[in-house]
C-alpha cells in the first residue's frame, strides 16, 4: 500500500520564535511544510532544525504580487496547500524607537500581509473533502488596551475580524479558520517589549517581568511550544467544530 501524503503545510514567520516553534512541532507530526519570511537566513537556521526537508521561500509579505507567487511556488513544490499558519508580523508601539508613526507599516504587516497570504493559500488550497485550515497569530493586545500601541492592536483586532468573516464564507468549503491570541511569550519580541518598559521606568528588565507577571494569573511567560500545540490541536480532527474562534492563551491575563 502506498503511503499517505503528507499534509502541505505553509507558516510564515517561521524564522524565529513563535513561528520557529510551530514549524518543528509540524514537522515532528509529519507535515511537510513550507517556510516563509523576510530573512531567508533565519528560515534556513529553522529547516536546519527539522526532521525533513522544507521549502524556504524569502518574501515580504506586504507585497501582494510576491506573495501570490511564493505561494504558487510553494505548491507546485509540494502540492496544494492543505493548512496555512500565519505568524509573520511587526510588534512595538507606534513611536518605536525613533519617535516615528509606524501605524501604517504595523497594519500593513500584520493584517494586510496575513490577508495577502489567506488569500493566496485559498487560491492553491487542497481539494477536500478532507478539513483544511488557517490559523491566524493574534494577540491579546487585540482584547486589551496599552497605551501607545495603536498600531498594533488594531492590527491584531482586525485579524478577529478577519478571521470570523472568512470562517463565515468558507464553512461550506470545510475549511476552518481561527485565530490564537497570545499573551506574554517567552521570545526575541516579548523581551524587547520588556526592555522597553524598562527603560521608560528607569528599571531593570528583572523589575518589568515581576510587573508584568503580576496581571498573569499563572505568574510566568508562556512557551512557545505551548501556542505550537495549540496549533497542532487546531489542525487536528479533535478540533473539527472549531471554526471562527479566537483562542486566548495568556496564562489568564485576560477572561473573556
Amino acid at each position: 500500500m502506498a503511503a499517505k501524503p503528507s499534509r502541505h503545510i505553509v507558516v510564515t514567520g517561521a524564522g524565529t520564535g513563535i513561528g520557529r516553534a510551530i514549524a518543528r512541532r509540524l514537522d515532528r507530526d509529519g507535515a511537510s511544510l513550507t517556510l516563509l519570511a523576510r530573512d531567508r537566513s533565519r528560515l534556513e537556521e529553522t529547516a536546519a532544525m527539522l526532521e525533513q526537508p522544507a521549502h524556504v521561500v524569502g518574501c515580504d509579505i506586504r507585497d501582494r504580487s510576491k506573495v501570490e507567487k511564493a505561494f504558487a511556488g510553494a505548491a507546485e513544490k509540494l502540492g496544494p496547500v492543505h493548512a496555512l499558519v500565519a505568524c509573520s508580523g511587526l510588534g512595538g508601539s507606534n513611536g518605536g524607537d525613533t519617535g516615528a508613526d509606524r501605524f501604517d507599516e504595523l497594519v500593513a504587516t500584520n493584517l494586510n500581509g496575513t490577508y495577502y497570504c489567506c488569500r493566496a493559500a485559498l487560491a492553491n488550497l487542497a481539494p477536500g473533502p478532507e478539513a483544511r485550515h488557517i490559523v491566524v497569530m493574534s494577540s491579546i493586545l487585540a482584547r486589551i488596551a496599552v497605551p501607545d500601541y495603536t498600531g498594533y492592536s488594531a492590527s491584531k483586532a482586525g485579524l478577529l475580524g478577519l478571521v470570523r468573516s472568512l470562517a463565515a464564507t468558507l464553512g461550506d468549503d470545510n475549511v476552518q479558520v481561527n485565530a490564537i491570541c497570545p499573551g506574554w511569550v517567552d521570545t526575541d519580541m516579548a523581551w524587547e517589549g520588556l526592555d522597553a518598559i524598562a527603560a521608560s521606568t528607569s528599571g531593570t528588565r528583572e523589575e518589568a517581568y515581576r510587573d508584568a507577571m503580576r496581571d498573569v494569573p499563572l505568574g510566568r511567560m508562556g512557551q512557545p511550544d505551548d501556542i505550537a500545540g495549540t496549533v497542532a490541536w487546531l489542525l487536528s480532527p479533535d478540533a473539527r467544530g472549531v471554526t471562527g474562534q479566537a483562542i486566548d492563551q495568556n496564562g489568564g491575563a485576560w477572561v473573556g
